[in-house]
């Protein structure tokens, strides 16, 4: 999946991490915290020997864990209230990747008209498709991008200008991307069958607008033919379904 510029994801990667432990005083292994984040161990490792050094986290060599430093846990930051939709999604994604065999994205609207990947969840399938802790995207791209974007009856220039940021792996036009964008609305998920990475098909579903919480949406990833037409729309009516559910 497309992605910015190492820094910027690393940082993202790195808040991940303290959100994680701050939801377990206990301390976590490598693995653990590594398996929770799929991120890869040796790039965890990295991270956590970078936090280490600035005094955020701190390192148990008995037990090879890492726990939040007291200062951080007295400040609270991890536990922001855009950590804390992360926390409440994380285990319904997990149960929904599981159960239908698909790799699903938690997404951010960020500064910049960015999609930024807060959480992931993954089948365990020996082969899946894989996604990395903060990467970003265009706010247009891919199936989250429609679904925001008939969630929130952006106007047509504006939706120009989404289309326009995108890189697509296939030819796709500005009236056909519209059309989808229309059928999202209508159907409350959206899917991208290769357009936005090839052999990939993804399927979006925004999370309900409220006031009080950040932009948020989901993904599910499957490869590309895997599935026929009707269950691509079973699983993106089950994908809206989830959505709905963790913005109750």
């Amino acid at each position: 999946m497309a992605e910015e510029k190492l820094p910027v994801r690393s940082v993202a990667q790195a808040f991940a991490i303290l959100r994680v432990l701050g939801a377990d005083k206990r301390g976590l292994t490598l693995s653990a915290i590594a398996r929770t984040l799929s991120l890869n161990p040796s790039s965890c490792l990295n991270l956590l020997r970078a936090l280490v050094l600035e005094g955020a986290v701190l390192r148990d060599d008995r037990a090879r864990t890492y726990r939040l430093a007291a200062d951080w846990i007295a400040a609270g930051l991890p536990r922001d209230a855009h950590s804390l939709w992360i926390e409440k999604a994380r285990p319904a994604m997990e149960q929904f990747a599981r159960a239908h065999d698909a790799t699903i994205g938690f997404w951010r609207l960020v500064a910049g008209e960015r999609l930024q990947l807060e959480a992931l969840a993954e089948s365990g399938a020996a082969t899946r498709i894989h996604m990395v802790i903060g990467q970003r995207q265009p706010s247009g791209g891919g199936a989250t991008g429609r679904s925001l974007a008939a969630a929130d009856g952006i106007g047509i220039e504006t939706l120009e200008q989404r289309y326009r940021t995108v890189r697509w792996a296939r030819a796709l036009s500005f009236d056909a991307y519209a059309n989808q964008v229309s059928d999202a609305g209508a159907r409350g998920f959206a899917v991208d069958d290769g357009f936005g990475h090839a052999g990939v098909c993804s399927i979006g579903a925004a999370l309900p607008l409220r006031a009080d919480a950040p932009r948020f949406c989901l993904s599910a990833s499957i490869f590309a033919g895997s599935r026929d037409k009707e269950e691509i729309g079973q699983l993106g009516i089950a994908l809206a379904g989830l959505a709905a559910q963790l913005a109750e």
